[in-house]
């Protein structure tokens, strides 16, 4: 096969790969950001003591150094100053703001053994706990921002290989020409079975050209022409792969296994280590860890509040379907939850007949079974509020898949792939399928098909931020305009 060096053809106008100073001077620069990092945090104690008025006194001085001491010890062992190119700025600054937590814990124990927490300004260390983190992380934006703006120009880039023209590949190769502030210049791909005929085989690619084989990578990287391989081979390909591997330990390149786990579902998927042995989850929950504590917090805070707002709206609304039908206030129902384990869901009672057996219909338009007062309480989604009850309990969260009655969830996993990974995580009083259209009554197997979708979805990409805005598009879209009935 011909050989095509740095046939790179997607973006011509790409500045060529420079060294400059960057890389040769790696760890001076990455000092002196360590550098900046501490005098920021002394620097905004200085700062929290002036914004509050607070006396200065040689017990500041002491705390400032400690803290210095402290994020220095623990920015190491989060791997603040560790974080490889493509990792999203977010995950630095939750370990960045991790490591500022635990220097917090130190100090607070120190006040406490020593009994000097009367020589400190509360104001002050408050103002304090909050500056520095911010201003640390303001830093390591800017940190990236100088690097990604050199990376563009060129510097400080490394040159990127890709063994296997497969779609992993060209996800790989996508990715680095979609942003080149990352410092990555692609070379192409090296494949020996690209003309074979396999059909996951690419001969060409709009972006990269074939290179050559296997012995043209090793010549290349022999020459210094390739910092970083990236194997994108399928997984049969192990012996293949163990050859390559072994071939390649006999230079300083960096190899990179990128498995083609992409041929699955994937649902929050995360790699972890059981006693020194690699382990990839491919089903699990976004849940974990600081994750959990931060889910679990938002829904006990916005729970009770809202609990505790709408607390006099609810005793008129339990008034009022006591004083309207025969029955009882409040309708509980089994339902899944997370786990799949039955949970009761409570309601406030919307129709004359109580449906909680192995035949239940969904609430149609003009449904009879509905009363009129339920008519009003379904369409403004009113009857839902005790659900913030299951919320603070624990067995629900205020955003997540909607949970459907059990005889629902029994007929609609025989008939949706990977239904039943909804409960991966805690039903919710509203979710992304709601804000998006899929609210009510599902009709078809294909609606409920596509509002598995958006749930799973929301599982793959869950972040605080998504939460608030489901709940303020909730508040927007359905309470104002529901289509419930």
């Amino acid at each position: 096969m011909g050989r095509e060096h740095n046939a790179f053809t997607a973006n011509p106008a790409a500045p060529p790969v420079q060294g400059g100073l960057i890389r040769p001077h790696h760890s001076k620069l990455l000092a002196v950001c360590r550098v900046l990092d501490c005098l920021a945090i002394y620097v905004m104690l200085g700062v929290a003591a002036w914004v509050t008025s607070a006396s200065w006194s040689i017990q500041y001085n002491f705390a400032g150094l400690v803290a210095v001491l402290g994020f220095i010890f623990f920015s190491e062992y989060n791997d603040v100053y560790g974080v490889w190119r493509g990792s999203p700025m977010r995950y630095e600054a939750r370990r960045i703001a991790t490591s500022w937590a635990l220097v917090f814990v130190v100090l607070s124990l120190l006040v406490f053994f020593t009994k000097t927490s009367t020589e400190y300004s509360r104001k002050a260390i408050a103002a304090w706990f909050i500056f520095a983190p911010l201003a640390v992380i303001a830093l390591h934006v800017g940190y990236r921002l100088l690097l990604g703006y050199f990376r563009g120009k060129g510097r400080n880039s490394r040159t990127v290989a890709i063994v296997g023209a497969t779609e992993m590949g060209r996800r790989i190769a996508r990715t680095f020409l979609d942003m080149p502030w990352l410092g990555y210049r692609l070379v192409g791909y090296y494949d020996d079975r690209a003309g074979s005929g396999d059909p996951e085989r690419y001969i060409a690619d709009a972006d990269l050209v074939i290179c050559g084989g296997f012995d043209d990578l090793y010549a290349d990287v022999s020459a210094g022409k390739v910092d970083v391989v990236y194997v994108t081979l399928p997984l049969r390909a192990e012996q293949r792969i163990r050859v390559l591997i072994q071939s390649l330990a006999d230079s300083t390149v960096s190899v990179n296994i990128v498995p083609d786990f992409f041929v699955f579902d994937l649902l929050h998927a995360r790699w972890s280590t059981l006693q020194g042995v690699p382990v990839i989850s491919i089903f699990d929950t976004p849940f974990k860890m600081v994750d959990g504590v931060v889910k679990r917090v938002e829904d006990l805070v916005l729970g009770s509040a809202i609990l505790l707002l709408t607390s006099v709206p609810m005793i008129f609304i339990a008034l009022a379907v006591k004083a309207t039908s025969h029955g009882p206030v409040l309708f509980k129902q089994k339902r899944y939850g997370v786990h799949g384990e039955e949970i009761k869901v409570y309601k406030f009672r919307s129709m004359y007949v109580m449906d909680n057996g192995k035949q239940i219909k969904q609430a149609k338009k003009n449904d009879p079974r509905v009363t009129r007062l339920g008519a009003f309480l379904r369409r403004t989604s009113l009857d839902e509020l005790p659900q913030f009850f299951n919320v603070i309990s624990g067995s629900m969260s205020i955003v997540g898949p909607r949970p459907h009655a059990i005889v629902h969830n029994e007929y609609y996993r025989e008939e949706i792939q990977g239904y039943m990974l909804r409960h991966k995580v805690k039903p919710g009083i509203t979710g992304l399928a709601q804000i998006n259209g899929l609210r009510g009554e599902t009709e078809t197997v294909e609606k409920m098909a596509a509002r598995v979708q958006f749930d799973l979805d929301y599982i793959r990409h869950w972040s605080l931020s998504m939460d608030l805005k489901i709940i303020f598009q909730t508040v927007y879209k359905e309470f104002i305009f529901s289509k419930s009935y």
